[in-house]
C-alpha cells in the first residue's frame, strides 16, 4: 500500500508541477491502475505489449486489472498479431502494431572502419548472438546443445539475467555472457556478429511475444535464426527474412548455410523493402491518427475512475517500480 501511495503522489505532483490540465493516460500495464484511479484523462490508451499475466512472478491481480482497463480504455494497441487475435474480441477498438525499428540507428554500425567492441574483438571465430533479457523465455537446452555440438562457434548472450538462477545457464568455453549494454552501443555489437538469434522456448511466457530484436537484427545486416514464435514466423519466416528452427539439428543446418553463403543480394533486397515500411515513425503516425480520430468522434472524454478505485484492493504482493508518468513500462521482448 505504501508503494501505491508514493507512486500516486509522484504522479499528481508531476501534474501539478507542470500545470498539466489536458492529457492522455497511456498504460503499458494494468498494474498502473493501482496508483492512477483518480486521473481524469481526455483519452485512455492501453498499449498492450504482452500477456504479462503469463510471465514468471506475475501478480495474480493482472487479469482482473486488465479487465477493468479494457472497460475504461478508448483505444487498445497490441504489440503483435498473436496478441491482437487474443484481445480483439475484448474491446471494440483494438489495433495491432507489431514491433518496428529505428533503421538508421541499427544500420549505423555498418560503416567502414567500425570499431569492434573490445570484448567482441577478443572472441575469435563465428559469432551467433542474442541480445535481450535472459529469463524464463530462453530455450537454455537449445543453446547448450548447439554450443556442445559446434564448439568452433561462439554463442554470444548480450543482456541481463533476470528471474532465473544464473547457475542454470550452460557454462561452456564458447558461450559468452556479456551482461547488458546501452542502446547506443548495440549497433557495434550486432554488426560484429555473423548471425542474430532468437532462441525462445515455447512456453506461456513466449506465446504472445513480438520481439523487437527481429527487425533490429535485420537493420544491422544480420541473418536471423528463430524458434517458431508466432510473430516471427509471420511475417519474417514466411517472407524468407528469417530461418525458423526449433531444435538443434535444424538450427545448426540453418547456421551452417548462413555462415557458408553469407547474406545473399536477393535476401538483402527483401530486407530493405521490408524495413522501408516498418519504422517507429510510421507506427507513431498511425497511432496518432487513431487517437486524434477517437477524440474527434467522442469530443472531450472525461473518464471517471471512481468505480475502479472502489472495486480493487490496494494490497500488493511485490513492490512496483516508481513512476514519473501515467504509464508503467512492461518487460521488453
Amino acid at each position: 500500500a505504501e508503494a501505491i501511495f508514493i507512486q500516486e503522489k509522484l504522479l499528481f505532483d508531476m501534474l501539478d508541477t507542470f500545470k498539466i490540465k489536458h492529457y492522455c493516460a497511456w498504460y503499458y500495464t494494468p498494474m498502473a491502475l493501482k496508483f492512477s484511479t483518480s486521473l481524469k484523462p481526455e483519452l485512455i490508451v492501453y498499449d498492450c505489449m504482452d500477456q504479462l499475466s503469463q510471465f514468471k512472478g506475475a501478480s495474480p491481480e493482472l487479469p482482473r486489472l486488465e479487465e477493468l482497463l479494457f472497460q475504461k480504455a478508448d483505444l487498445v494497441f497490441t504489440g503483435g498479431h498473436r496478441l491482437y487475435e487474443a484481445k480483439k474480441d475484448l474491446h471494440p477498438n483494438v489495433h495491432a502494431f507489431p514491433s518496428s525499428v529505428d533503421v538508421a540507428h541499427f544500420a549505423s554500425g555498418r560503416v567502414q572502419n567500425q570499431v569492434v567492441p573490445i570484448d567482441m574483438a577478443q572472441i575469435k571465430g563465428p559469432k551467433i548472438g542474442y541480445m535481450g533479457v535472459i529469463d524464463e523465455r530462453i530455450d537454455i537446452e537449445l543453446i547448450e546443445t548447439v554450443a556442445r555440438r559446434r564448439p568452433d562457434w561462439n554463442i554470444i548472450m548480450l543482456g541481463p539475467v533476470v528471474k532465473i538462477d544464473p547457475a542454470t545457464l550452460p557454462q561452456l568455453p564458447n558461450v559468452h555472457y556479456l551482461g547488458g549494454r546501452g542502446y547506443a552501443d548495440l549497433p557495434a555489437y550486432l554488426t560484429s556478429w555473423d548471425i542474430g538469434m532468437l532462441p525462445f522456448a515455447r512456453n506461456e511466457a513466449t506465446e504472445f511475444i513480438s520481439p523487437t530484436k527481429t527487425p533490429e537484427y535485420l537493420a544491422a545486416g544480420l541473418q536471423v535464426i528463430s524458434t517458431s514464435i508466432h510473430d516471427v514466423v509471420k511475417p519474417y519466416g514466411e517472407l524468407g527474412l528469417a530461418a525458423i528452427a526449433d531444435n538443434a539439428d535444424s538450427f545448426i543446418q540453418a547456421a551452417e548455410a548462413m555462415l557458408e553463403d553469407g547474406p545473399l543480394p536477393a535476401w538483402q533486397q527483401k530486407v530493405e523493402r521490408f524495413l522501408a515500411t516498418n519504422s517507429w515513425d510510421k507506427t507513431f503516425q498511425a497511432m496518432h491518427r487513431l487517437m486524434r480520430d477517437e477524440q474527434h468522434s467522442a469530443s472531450v472524454i472525461s473518464a471517471d475512475f471512481g468505480d475502479i478505485s472502489r472495486a480493487m484492493a490496494l494490497d500488493i504482493e511485490r513492490p512496483l517500480p516508481s513512476a514519473t508518468s501515467m504509464s508503467m513500462a512492461a518487460v521488453q521482448n
